[in-house]
């Protein structure tokens, strides 16, 4: 009888923690992060009696939290790369918003103002029209900065939002710590701390958010986690600190994450730490800002350059030689960054534009093996050019990469050393600070200062198709330029027709119809002819410095084709906004695609670890029912057992 009564509350025990478990999943249902929880129930060994052994009801074990592994750490790191790839493709997407396209667009700003210069050459003298054109340069400038604005504010704001991660993931860290700690301690009783293991899942889970980590469990409970593959940021009960750094040339545009334990501090590398909102981040700034500011840079350094070079051709109101129409571009220390530690040469360099055509939106890196010798990597894609360069530049030009001339500019006794580096900016500047040099359209040098006249007696079919000056380095001279044809074969001739004559004649040269005919000896002001048509054996044509240039409109013509010029990759001038535009929407798009493709892998693996983990209210209800009836009968043996002995109290003391 005692046997009975034992093995009934020991049953109705068992089966009142089963249906507390079971009311404690249901409760759970919504908790984010709980592991659906079982009692497992063990048979009490059976006492040997001369009819066999005989059972002693039943115990619980343990309790368990359903829960794979290999499907948490699935869902933890797809749902880390989805983080990563969703902020990744949101910064995208206003990035691209930035450059809007339209008649608000920076595009429609460029064309606008090259193609003002149109009434300029047909109305030179038209004040009107010259401040048309000088306005539209204003308004390009102002567009220029407005956008190279937005990007330092998206920037602003891409360093903020990395601040406060960086902060979430040493609190997140400091919390697995403690709660390291907490089931260190609960391990002690051989009991597994079910929600202490959940909570430590669900701080992992929400630390990869961030960065996507690595988890090694330790034999007394703990586990280690690890960020960028190997750097230990959670031991047991101790944390290491995140901190948010520069690269190694201190470039403020720049954006790193460095660890610190025990005093020793490592950056770690951007294409190790996988995952997470804080990596994306950290490669939209480093990557794709600066691709964008780069971008911009380029077309803005090309476009005003062109455009001063061409304005410094010219003539203007008064006569006089042409100066910058926009501030010119300058290379200083914001361009040029030394590694910050590691160099120890004092080599200084410089930078130059050679050719705007041939101009890539790209920072560079130069990497000194010896005083003269080196290589400059172009970093968006990896290509790298030895210096010296063959066939050799001139000093102090190391080499020209892309239309730069990247120069070392030390003098005796400062000299570069073998494991200097240096940062090369090209681009970073110019669009935050670009203006228009002056506000009188008198100023436009909108007249070529030089004049072409045909000889009156010509018979040849010979019209002039284009004349533009070459430098302006000293006056124009008067010159002929005759032709002679003999057996079907068309020469010219250059001959000085000037009172001093300051150049030898040229003689004998082939004509090829279309082919420009360029004249620019050194020191002297040269010029260029393009002509269409067959002259006749002894035409020729009088090249002058131009007597009118109040009334020449020549050089704004020259101005208004710098549109037509292939400058951006072979892109026509007035179509590097497009090309800007076109690869950043392409980037958005890849980048959106991207992200959708990971949020479904990490709805997959979401499901896949609820199907284990996760509560079902269906199969809970059942289990309700169940444990019910087990206890309702486990009560049912207790008052059997109780009835039992009050009736064998009655017959022993009736």
């Amino acid at each position: 009888m005692g046997d009975i009564l034992n093995i009934g509350t020991q049953a109705l025990l068992a089966n009142q923690i089963a249906l507390q478990t079971t009311g404690n999943n249901i409760a759970n249902v919504n908790t984010v992060g709980y592991s659906r929880q079982s009692a497992q129930m063990v048979t009490v060994a059976g006492q040997y009696s001369g009819a066999g052994y005989i059972g002693q009801g039943v115990a619980v074990q343990t309790i368990t939290r359903n829960y794979d592994t290999y499907l948490t750490r699935q869902a933890t790191l797809t749902s880390s790369t989805q983080a990563g790839d969703q902020s990744l493709s949101n910064n995208l997407q206003q990035l691209e918003n930035l450059f809007s396209g339209g008649t608000d667009g920076l595009g429609a700003a460029i064309s606008n103002m090259l193609n003002s210069f149109s009434d300029v050459a047909s109305a030179p003298s038209d004040l009107t029209a010259r401040t048309v054109a000088l306005t539209n340069c204003t308004e390009t400038t102002s567009r220029i900065q407005g956008l190279s604005g937005n990007l330092d504010d998206l920037q602003s704001g891409t360093t903020q939002s990395l601040t406060q991660m960086v902060a979430s993931i040493n609190s997140i860290a400091q919390n697995i710590a403690s709660v390291n700690a907490d089931i260190a301690k609960a391990q002690a009783s051989g009991q597994p701390p079910n929600d202490l293991l959940d909570q430590r899942d669900t701080l992992i889970n929400n630390l990869n958010q961030y960065v996507q980590t690595t988890s090694i469990p330790a034999s007394d409970g703990t586990v280690g986690v690890f960020i960028a593959g190997s750097q230990p940021l959670v031991l047991g009960t101790t944390t290491a600190n995140v901190t948010l750094t520069q690269d190694a040339f201190s470039d403020p545009n720049s954006a790193k994450l460095a660890i610190t334990r025990q005093g020793q501090t490592v950056t770690l590398d951007e294409n190790a730490l996988g995952g997470g909102q804080a990596p994306a981040l950290i490669k939209f700034n480093n990557t794709n800002l600066t691709e964008a500011r780069n971008m911009l840079g380029r077309l803005t350094m090309a476009t005003t350059t062109a455009m001063n070079a061409q304005q410094n051709l010219g003539l203007d109101m008064n006569g006089n030689p042409g100066s910058d129409l926009f501030s010119p571009a300058t290379f200083g220390t914001q361009n040029i960054l030394p590694q910050t530690v590691g160099n120890t040469g004092n080599a200084t360099l410089g930078l130059s534009i050679g050719d705007v055509t041939k101009f890539v939106p790209s920072n560079y890196e130069v990497d000194f093996t010896s005083a003269t010798t080196g290589t400059i990597t172009r970093l968006s894609d990896g290509v790298v050019t030895a210096f010296p360069q063959t066939p050799p530049t001139t000093a102090p030009v190391m080499a020209t990469v892309d239309g730069l001339n990247f120069q070392n500019n030390s003098t005796a006794p400062a000299a570069a050393a073998a494991g200097d580096r240096f940062l090369i900016k090209p681009f970073s500047s110019i669009a935050r600070s670009v203006t228009t040099q002056f506000s009188s359209p008198r100023a436009l040098a909108v007249a070529s200062p030089v004049a072409v006249a045909a000889n009156p007696a010509n018979t040849g079919s010979l019209t002039v198709n284009r004349l533009t000056a070459q430098n302006l380095a000293t006056p124009i001279d008067n010159y002929t330029l005759s032709f002679a044809v003999n057996a079907g074969v068309t020469t010219y001739s250059i001959t000085d027709t000037s009172t001093n004559p300051a150049t030898t004649p040229v003689s004998a040269q082939p004509y090829v119809p279309g082919q420009a005919i360029t004249y620019a000896p050194a020191g002297v002001a040269g010029w260029s002819l393009s002509l269409t048509g067959a002259p006749a054996n002894g035409d020729s044509l009088s090249i002058t410095p131009n007597p009118y240039p109040a009334t020449d409109g020549g050089n704004a013509t020259a101005i208004m084709n710098l549109r037509d010029q292939p400058t951006f990759d072979g892109a026509n001038l007035t179509d590097g906004y497009a090309g800007l535009i076109a690869e950043l929407g392409t980037q958005a798009q890849s980048a959106n695609y991207t992200a959708q493709v990971s949020t479904s892998l990490a709805s997959n693996a979401a499901a896949a670890q609820a199907s284990v983990s996760g509560v079902n209210l269906d199969e809970e209800a059942s289990k309700l029912i169940l444990y019910q009836q087990a206890y309702q009968a486990s009560a049912k043996m207790i008052q059997i057992a109780q009835t039992i002995f009050d009736s064998l109290i009655t017959g022993l003391t009736g």
